[in-house]
């Protein structure tokens, strides 16, 4: 059997030719792996990362393998080149059919960027904006899918620790933005569904993914542990991660389902906190504020057009 993700997502007659997808973190890992593998299904791939001589290096693979694909350096660290990054993908194509929210970071020590703890602003008010932007150019059917983590699981939903990395805990803030994905997919599916906007909104869990590069962060003896444990039974293959992804983001089974959050290719119930309607209106609002941008669809009225994210 083929250990390609679209074989392993069974996505491989899937034609996506016509399609534009923008996959973010795709200069490695499983956002790499899903980039290659949306070009042999056709569609067109805008890759994103922050080194360019890597982006250019998966666009060539791309095209070597007959697809077509670009690259947009952005640094989500950095408000202006999310916005940039928006811009340049609404000015050089039609219309998104896929939003893939995919870049993320584990970072073994704790730092403020723009006045807010950084793993929070990468993991979760990156996408938050970048997809804000690009709202009024997703096609109407249009899928955005934002890689989540399991490790949500435990985190509570604390909005004043955003603003300080007093005790800082990398897993800890980890979790914390991975649950903050969660709830954003969530959110986002309920307000598209309440303005009557067909395209849908999940998040997903990759598996425990070792060779996902996660663990350049962790401290000397961790990384090193992390690494090993890629070949401990139980963890995943970069290609099963970016398989869980273009399930997600492809799969006949999965257009027309929005607001849930797949492990293992299907529809699972995350955690209670994650499922916290309150609170995912409550980061909404907030990451808005954090940013000094307008609420994206703040039409939406509270309890309106409720999306069962169970």
């Amino acid at each position: 059997m083929s250990t390609r993700a679209e074989s392993l997502a069974t996505v491989t007659d899937i034609d996506c030719t016509g399609q534009t997808a923008l996959v973010t973190g795709s200069t490695s890992g499983i956002g790499r792996v899903a980039a290659y593998a949306l070009g042999r299904l056709g569609a067109e791939v805008i890759v994103h990362g922050r080194d360019r001589e890597a982006g250019e290096a998966v666009v060539e693979g791309i095209r070597e393998e007959g697809g077509e694909a670009a690259f947009v350096a952005a640094d989500f660290t950095e408000a202006a080149a999310i916005r940039a990054l928006a811009e340049t993908v609404r000015t050089q194509t039609d219309g998104l059919d896929l939003l893939l929210n995919n870049a993320g970071g584990l970072f073994r020590e704790g730092r403020l960027v723009e006045g807010i703890e950084r793993t929070f602003y990468v993991n979760h008010l990156a996408p938050y904006l970048l997809t804000a932007e690009l709202l009024d150019h997703l096609r109407e059917d249009a899928r955005v899918v934002t890689t989540a983590s399991d490790a949500h699981r435990g985190a509570e939903l604390d909005l004043d620790r955003v603003r300080t990395v007093d005790g800082y805990s990398g897993m800890g803030a980890y979790a914390h933005s991975k649950l903050a994905n969660v709830l954003f997919a969530s959110e986002l599916a309920r307000r598209l569904d309440a303005a009557g906007r067909p395209a849908v909104s999940n998040s997903l869990h990759p598996g425990f993914v070792p060779g996902s590069q996660f663990g350049r962060f962790l401290p000397g003896p961790l990384s090193g542990l992390f690494q090993m444990l890629g070949v401990v039974p139980g963890t995943s293959s970069v290609a099963d991660g970016a398989a869980e992804l273009l399930h997600v983001a492809v799969s006949p089974d999965t257009a027309d389902v929005s607001g849930r959050y797949f492990s293992g290719q299907s529809p699972t119930t995350p955690a209670a906190a994650a499922r916290d309607r309150a609170a995912a209106e409550r980061l909404w609002h907030r990451s808005a504020e954090l940013l000094g941008m307008d609420v994206p669809l703040s039409d939406v009225v509270s309890g309106s057009a409720a999306t069962d994210a169970s």
